[in-house]
């Protein structure tokens, strides 16, 4: 049996996004500040993918042949034919699929215990707070939330940000990286959320972030990356 009749017929999701490369790990994704985390660290890594781009807009994370891939219906998620062991893995969970393609290539996480741990905590602290807190001021500022008379809910979840753009801040003080000196997928997941929050979702002066300076270095030089560059495009059309 072929590997192509074989990536095909394995999972429902190619019944619906046909693979052309199906060799390639491939990507469901859109350009979210979650969904930028994948496509900057496969092309960050070289990993050879095949990208397909999932409209949120459209409902098309909710198609069942989605959701036969992640039951929880959002983007980012992944296929890959040569997972561990060489049998295929379904992996959703942006974090999630840093970890592993960054376990798979070898890169962007170091080897050291210590150094492995404290970059893996940097990742679940920008999964379990800057994500969720910069993603409500993103609807309370530029969606729908911000037709809301009472500015109570929009003003909590500014001052949370504020607060968590001043943890990264002071972590950054004399470093380049979150890590210090070498770039990680601590970076990586933070890089498309910290560009949303002044970008896309118009809060700068809300969240004042022009006294964050070492955060504003530390973007300038993210996005100065060309795997960063590229990634934020992946799935974009």
């Amino acid at each position: 049996m072929s590997r192509r009749y074989q990536v095909t017929l394995d999972h429902p999701i190619f019944d619906r996004w046909p693979a052309q490369f199906p060799d390639r790990l491939q990507l469901f994704s859109l350009p979210t500040p979650n969904g930028v985390k994948v496509g900057i660290m496969l092309e960050e890594t070289g990993l050879a993918y095949e990208p397909h781009r999932i409209d949120i807009t459209a409902d098309e994370s909710h198609d069942p042949a989605f959701l036969a891939l992640n039951p929880n219906g959002k983007i980012p998620a992944i296929y890959d034919p040569d997972g561990p062991g060489g049998t295929p893995l379904a992996l959703f969970e942006s974090g999630a699929i840093l970890l592993y393609l960054a376990e798979k290539t070898g890169r962007f996480l170091a080897t050291d215990p210590n150094a492995r741990y404290e970059t893996i905590q940097w990742v679940m602290w920008q999964m379990g707070g800057v994500g969720p807190m910069f993603g409500q001021v993103g609807f309370f500022n530029k969606f729908a939330g911000k037709d809301y008379e009472d500015k109570r809910p929009r003003d909590r979840y500014a001052a949370e940000s504020a607060r968590l753009l001043g943890v990264l801040d002071r972590r950054l003080e004399d470093r380049d990286w979150v890590m210090g000196g070498d770039y990680s997928i601590a970076d990586i997941s933070l890089l498309g959320w910290v560009r949303n929050l002044i970008g896309f979702y118009e809060a700068r002066a809300l969240v004042g972030f022009d006294r964050f300076s070492n955060v504003q270095a530390w973007l300038d030089r993210g996005l100065a990356r060309p795997g960063v560059q590229r990634g934020l495009d992946v799935t974009a059309r």
